[in-house]
């Protein structure tokens, strides 16, 4: 396929990138040429002669044609024998957004790579998890991703141990162990492999102030970037104890599989378009083994992969939508850092408001949530987990009893693996599970579909705040789900916009 403009380019890359075969040489060629940020974790330009890989907006001079080779992931070029720039750090881009618009096996397994799963659990407990037996999905990550599972982990491992060594003091040891490594030895021939560097090459004076246990890291994202509407979704719902947030900034504490922690976000509003903004995540954490997995988790919590240009450039001349985006550009869809959690408080949401389902949540977490070891800025419990939950008895619940039955039936799915919500199942089977449990309906499952699983296609077209802001836009709520097929596949974001027109603007207050 040749692409004859890079504007076009842009709308087909994000979309749909399943294997490079989608966007040829010539393509991918004149976007390198263009030096286009949005091209950023869509694809990675490696250089013969150099035997170094960048990301397309690379600010170096543009080599020629005949000495690059293009691949789909940093993994790719390094499994070929490239080191990564040390000018534009390609590993460290945005992840490709079309591991949750296509939401094939290989995106599902890359949202589990990232979040440690390999480092875990093996390549078996990958494959498990995404439903396909381990020789048939090292096939499928290697024709999507030209890498498979180990050299994937394997480079995230390189990231993580490079963002560590860059930002913080941590020892060595600590990084290595931190990052996922099995080994200081691995951790070492890792870094000198991947950066042509050794660690403390990596580090030189730039070392940061991290105590032991507390790291701060940095989340790139594609801009424009709407910081301030997604602190006040995530702020008007937060629960007491486990959440907290004040100008410009977000906490809660964390259940992660070594042991419990907390982040904090200082989220910026950065609105110039075609670059790269950051995201601080300060994490404090019981072992530093959960780096890898607090930081996807925090990655997923405000949309860190969404390329905002293709979502507007999809609503452009909408006659409802589209005035919204021009309103509020880079508005994303706030996903969470627990799919169990968010499916609980999604059935404590049934039928009541916002502010009703917050107290709800809050009662739930004060009687049966766990003490964090180490509370900071009003963060104490971590939420009830779903075992807990699944042993109650309904009469217990502070709310009406068909709810509580609900809920406890929805725990015990959760908690006996037969609901898995990690993003790792394919999401009309986690839907369909979820319509089987008496009390969840359509709202329900797709509302945690559309946060807990990432799903950038959903409309709640039943939902009241949706009717509202269509009837304040002079549109007929009967019409919601006819007027959202035309938003495909970017449903989840006209949502967001619609959401959006009900919170007034600082002009407006």
């Amino acid at each position: 396929m040749v692409v004859s403009d890079s504007r076009e380019i842009l709308s087909v890359a994000p979309a749909r990138m399943d294997t490079m075969q989608t966007l040829d040489r010539e393509t991918c060629y004149r976007a390198v040429k263009s030096r286009d940020r949005r091209f950023d974790g869509v694809f990675y330009c490696a250089v013969r002669t150099t035997g170094i890989y960048c990301r397309p907006s690379c600010p170096a001079r543009t080599p020629a044609f005949h000495n690059v080779t293009f691949h789909p992931s940093s993994a790719s070029a390094q499994a070929a024998g490239y080191r990564a720039c040390k000018r534009c750090l390609p590993d460290a881009t945005p992840g490709s957004p079309d591991w949750d618009v296509a939401a094939t096996a290989a995106g599902r397994a890359m949202r589990l790579i990232s979040d440690g799963v390999v480092d875990r659990e093996g390549v078996e407990g990958l494959a498990q998890r995404v439903g396909y037996t381990p020789r048939h999905l090292s096939r499928v990550l290697t024709a999507e991703l030209g890498a498979g599972p180990l050299a994937l982990a394997r480079a995230k491992r390189a990231q993580t141990a490079r963002v560590l060594i860059e930002t913080t003091d941590l020892s060595y040891a600590d990084v290595a162990f931190a990052s996922g490594f099995s080994s200081v030895r691995q951790f070492n021939e890792t870094v000198r492999e991947v950066y042509a560097a050794t660690p403390t090459e990596l580090r030189g004076r730039r070392g940061g102030q991290s105590g032991r246990g507390m790291v701060t890291v940095r989340l790139a994202v594609r801009t424009p970037f709407a910081g301030t509407p997604l602190l006040d979704f995530l702020a008007t719902r937060a629960v007491p104890g486990v959440e907290t947030a004040g100008p410009g900034w977000y906490a809660r504490t964390l259940a992660l599989p070594h042991g419990s922690g907390t982040v904090r976000l200082d989220v910026p509003d950065v609105l110039e378009p075609g670059q790269t903004a950051f995201v601080s995540a300060t994490l404090i954490l019981e072992d530093l083994r959960d780096t890898t997995a607090a930081t996807e988790r925090a990655r997923r919590l405000v949309d860190a992969d969404c390329d905002p240009m293709a979502v507007a450039d999809a609503f452009a001349g909408d006659p409802v939508v589209g005035p919204l985006v021009r309103r509020h550009p880079g508005l994303r869809v706030p996903g969470h850092v627990d799919g169990n959690e968010l499916a609980v408080r999604a059935v404590l949401g049934q039928q009541v408001s916002v502010a009703g389902a917050r107290t709800a949540a809050a009662r739930l977490t004060e009687r049966f949530g766990r003490l964090v070891s180490q509370s900071a800025e009003g963060l104490t419990h971590l939420f009830p987990d779903a075992a807990t939950l699944a042993g109650l008895d309904p009469e217990e619940l502070p709310m009406p009893r068909s709810r509580g039955r609900a809920l406890i039936a929805l725990c015990s799915a959760l908690a006996d693996g037969a609901i898995a919500l990690d993003r790792g199942p394919d999401r009309d089977d986690v839907r369909a599970r979820l319509l089987e449990i008496p009390g969840i309906g359509p709202w329900t499952a797709d509302y945690i579909a559309f946060r807990a699983l990432g799903h950038p296609d959903v409309f709640l077209a039943s939902d009241l705040g949706t009717r509202h802001a269509l009837s304040a836009l002079g549109q007929d709520p009967a019409d919601a789900a006819e007027l959202a097929e035309r938003w495909r596949p970017w449903r989840s974001y006209a949502q967001m916009h619609l959401w959006q027109t009900l919170t007034p603007t600082p002009e407006e207050t």
